[in-house]
């Protein structure tokens, strides 16, 4: 494995954020999925394991033309490390869990939705970051054109999923998160309302059915069966949706202060490299295969997959099968120990 530099020694880090605070530089904060910037030195998960920060060496003005150094002056602990470097660690293991989750699909080639066009138009990871406590708004869900706070939100569903053109199969999870995200928008804001425009509802789980009752009866969560045509813009900040009613054929027109875009959860990105590498097989959708009567088995002996990236699932199966996976492997290990 190789092991990036940090360029903070984490035995002595503390976290105490002062670099950051006298940090120059702003980036994107990828966590809060561009709602928000960080530093070149920062955390990238507050609750993150080691608590030290690191650096990012592709914006660190020190490290790319060797000004700078303010991390390196008011860090009076000494945990700045500009000589550290990558290594490669090489580990003995008799087991491997694969659990390398998914990536969020780019909607912004289905120019349909407005995304990447209007600022209001944003995807689901994202509302997840504005409804969080700890998120860049601290739980309100505002308008990233003005910062006003967005009374009606329009959700649209199956967004590259269930698609002929980017991922045929359905993500399992996007009725549910969509209906959660919902009903915390209404528990912070009682004066919000939202519309969820669907292709068909799949919450087939164990008390599914009720929390949709619950959304509809209990915070006004309105439910249409149809397919978005386009989202445009209108007047006063609204956005504008375009739709057919699939149950009668009506074409109707809905207007919100924020649009949301469940998008298809895909394979992650170096799935591929690393199954080259494991020798390990991929499905037709590049998802790691399995064997149906063993599901966390992968096609090497020795190897198991859990999660999403062995196929499209929700928090409790993925909790099923990471344990799954961890009693194979523990009984493989246990089994060549004797």
């Amino acid at each position: 494995m190789r092991k990036h530099a940090r360029y903070v020694k984490e035995d002595l880090c503390t976290a105490c954020g002062r670099c950051a605070e006298k940090c120059p530089v702003d980036v994107p904060d990828e966590f809060e999925m561009g709602l928000a910037n960080r530093k070149a030195i920062y955390s990238y998960f507050d609750q993150g394991v080691p608590a030290a920060f690191t650096i990012d060496r592709e914006h660190c003005i020190y490290l790319e033309k060797q000004k700078c150094g303010v991390c390196l002056r008011f860090c009076d602990i000494g945990a700045i490390d500009f000589e550290q470097q990558d290594e490669t660690v090489t580990l003995e293991v008799g087991a491997i869990i694969v659990a390398v989750g998914y990536d969020c699909f780019d909607p912004t080639p289905m120019g349909e939705y407005g995304f990447g066009r209007h600022p209001d138009v944003i995807t689901s990871l994202q509302l997840e970051r504005l409804t969080s406590s700890a998120g860049p708004t601290g739980g309100h869900v505002c308008r990233p054109s003005d910062g006003g706070h967005a009374r009606r939100i329009g959700f649209i569903q199956c967004v590259g999923s269930r698609d002929r053109r980017n991922s045929p199969y359905c993500s399992a999870v996007c009725c549910m998160y969509a209906t959660k995200a919902a009903i915390l928008a209404a528990e912070h804001d009682p004066e919000v309302r939202s519309t969820i425009y669907y292709m068909d509802l799949r919450a087939g789980g164990k008390g599914f059915q009720e929390y949709l009752r619950r959304a509809r009866e209990m915070y006004d969560v309105a439910y249409i069966r149809g397919r978005v045509a386009e989202v445009v813009a209108g007047k006063e900040h609204r956005l504008s949706i375009r739709y057919e009613d699939t149950d009668t054929g009506w074409l109707g027109e809905g207007t919100a202060d924020l649009v949301v875009l469940c998008t298809a959860l895909v394979p992650s990105a170096g799935i591929g490299d690393l199954a080259r590498r494991l020798g390990v097989d991929l499905d037709a959708y590049g998802f790691v295969a399995s064997d149906p009567l063993s599901p966390v088995q992968a096609s090497v002996p020795g190897i198991y997959a859990c999660g999403y990236c062995r196929e499209p699932l929700d928090i409790p199966d993925s909790v099923t099968g990471g344990s799954a996976a961890a009693a194979k492997a523990f009984k493989a290990l246990t089994g060549a120990r004797e």
